[in-house]
């Protein structure tokens, strides 16, 4: 990890989708270690609940979609002294990509995210992932449980069941259905999908896209797509690829996550805009 600048800028940090800000834990800690503030918000909704409440009364989960959890970060951000590194997983990472649409970052890392608007890449086990949610139109606007057979497809397709079950009932909330439901259909809608970005925005700073060899959610081929829509756009702004064997979309937290968390760091900090006020 970077530990020899004397500057250390703050770190943003955004979960995914049936997930809390406690899956950042491994990263957060590790980058506190190494001297950087480092903020981890819940989406709204969520904000610092535990599990067990959420799970409880996901009722503040209904009905909030793609723009308001952007927003929601957007004023985060804005509030800090100057611009933070930004990294997101999954929809997390979906979310990276927006606030670089809107300038907020000094650089970003999107790990295993989710497309943004106009990539139409879906991979079979990318929709079985969203089967539960998408298979009910109805409840567009509901907030459902991953079951743990579900979630053992999606998350601990590494593991045995036993201990998959165990990381269920450790992490595992209610989905945002209308997030599921836009960030899907926006991939054919590239203009006006709920998701979209600026893929040619040429003054975005630098983005680094992190795939995983293993994942269900987010196999290779999206992340792949993505990197490879933003550079047809021809853009000089830097957007790389770091691709990893045997991980899946628990990559942030499965066994060997600090290879993944210290080459993300050292890019960000490396590739970071000098600090300009938020």
């Amino acid at each position: 990890m970077d530990t020899t600048s004397t500057h250390k800028a703050p770190i943003v940090l955004i979960h995914g989708l049936w997930m809390t800000p406690t899956s950042w834990d491994t990263w957060a800690e590790r980058f506190r270690a190494a001297g950087h503030d480092v903020i981890i918000p819940g989406w709204p909704g969520i904000d610092d609940r535990t599990v067990d409440d959420i799970r409880t009364n996901p009722d503040a989960l209904k009905g909030i979609g793609i723009a308001e959890i952007v927003d929601h970060y957007e004023g985060i951000i804005r509030a800090l002294p100057e611009k933070p590194i930004i990294m997101g997983h999954s929809f997390g990472g979906l979310f990276t990509q927006m606030l670089a649409d809107r300038d907020l970052g000094a650089a970003y890392v999107a790990v295993t995210p989710a497309q943004p608007a106009g990539i139409t890449t879906l991979p079979l086990t990318t929709l079985w992932t969203g089967t539960p949610i998408l298979s009910n139109p109805f409840g567009k606007n509901g907030a459902k449980q991953l079951s743990k057979a579900h979630f053992h497809f999606t998350f601990g397709n590494d593991l045995s069941r036993k201990a998959s079950d165990e990381l269920w009932a450790q992490f595992a909330v209610p989905s945002y259905n209308k997030v599921f439901f836009q960030g899907v259909g926006a991939a054919f809608n590239e203009k006006g999908g709920a998701s979209h970005v600026d893929f040619g925005r040429t003054d975005r700073a630098p983005l680094l896209i992190i795939g995983a060899e293993k994942d269900h959610v987010v196999p290779p081929a999206i992340a792949t797509a993505i990197v490879k829509k933003y550079a047809a756009t021809g853009s000089p702004a830097v957007v790389e690829y770091r691709q990893y064997a045997g991980r899946t979309h628990r990559i942030v937290s499965q066994d060997g996550w600090e290879e993944v968390a210290d080459f993300a760091l050292d890019w960000a900090t490396t590739h970071a805009k000098a600090p300009v006020a938020g």
